[in-house]
């Protein structure tokens, strides 16, 4: 949707939620979690532990469930009311994409499940859990909801997921026409054709994104990211994993889409996370115009400093593909 789109635009998705994940190592994917990147554990059920960063508001925001292979469980997105959830319902349900309703899951109520054109789960909800911290962990800073913890390099909050798709373009479509996220960069080459997208429902630069799938998989999960608001906790938990063996993708750095410092890693069960050293930037512009980079642009547009990519970059990802 640019400045000269005169369609109405939609404002019934407010956020990502939460993001579930698989993982075939749930003790190591746990530690690395939790240990290193100083989570929360509020519950386990069956094969799924909920976890969340310490200011993240609800229940959970990462949902770590036990399976034979890494990749993507779900990703969730919250509605800004009820109302808001019917009506985006309806308009998935017009797609043949609505896969229909669950009672809900710990921390949430009523979820509807769907997928996007490529196949990846999602679900959409209103009701959630709030975090209510236990005696130990409360803080005096009421605009938090609980202490900073003590392990590892804790980060701040979820930030946004990262997908790979078979028609970048077709899923950035089906998440603006229907759900009303907002294009604010993309890759475009030069014969025309859209190579990656970067979308959001608020002022961050993107809540999601999706890249090609070059292995030829179907759904599957890029990475995940956190969100810490330094720069200086990247480098910090860099040293970190560098001690305890943790494979570093690529970073510390800087990235041009976006303007994010940060550092990518795979967790013991096999998926990719990034951390984010900081915001970017944000949009407050009602009428922002999508920032569209060419294959010129982009020796600094994936990567302003810092890095390189490993040559895997667009290939790997979870689930594992034979090549």
């Amino acid at each position: 949707m640019t400045s000269h789109d005169n369609r109405e635009p939609i404002f019934d998705v407010a956020q990502l939620a939460h993001v579930e994940i698989y993982t075939p190592d749930l003790d190591g994917t746990l530690w690395f979690f939790k240990e290193l990147l100083g989570l929360e554990e509020t519950e386990r059920h069956g094969d799924s532990v909920y976890l969340r960063a310490y200011e993240d508001w609800y229940h959970h925001t990462l949902k770590v469930t036990k399976r034979d292979k890494p990749g993507l469980g779900h990703v969730a997105w919250r509605t800004t009311s009820p109302q808001a959830l019917e009506r985006r319902v309806r308009a998935i349900e017009e797609t043949g994409l609505g896969q229909g309703w669950i009672d809900g899951d710990r921390g949430h109520g009523p979820a509807y499940r769907f997928s996007t054109p490529d196949g990846h789960p999602m679900e959409l909800l209103w009701d959630v859990q709030y975090y209510l911290p236990p005696a130990e962990a409360k803080t005096k800073l009421l605009n938090r909801p609980q202490r900073r913890p003590l392990r590892g390099v804790p980060v701040r909050r979820l930030d946004h997921v990262n997908l790979l798709a078979q028609n970048v373009t077709r899923n950035k479509e089906f998440l603006m026409n229907v759900l009303g996220f907002r294009l604010r960069e993309h890759i475009v080459l030069n014969d025309g054709r859209e190579f990656a997208v970067w979308l959001s429902v608020s002022p961050l630069v993107h809540e999601i994104a999706f890249g090609p799938d070059l292995a030829g998989g179907q759904g599957r999960l890029h990475h995940i990211c956190f969100w810490y608001g330094s720069v200086q906790h990247l480098l910090d938990i860099a040293d970190i994993f560098t001690e305890v063996g943790i494979h570093i993708d690529a970073g510390p750095g800087k990235h041009g889409i976006s303007q994010a410092y940060f550092l990518y890693a795979r967790e013991p069960g096999g998926n990719r996370v990034e951390l984010f050293g900081d915001t970017g930037y944000l949009i407050f512009d009602p009428a922002w115009t999508p920032i569209t980079w060419t294959e010129e642009d982009l020796v600094k547009g994936r990567v302003w400093f810092g890095g390189p990519y490993p040559p895997d970059f667009n290939i790997y990802g979870t689930p594992p593909v034979d090549q």
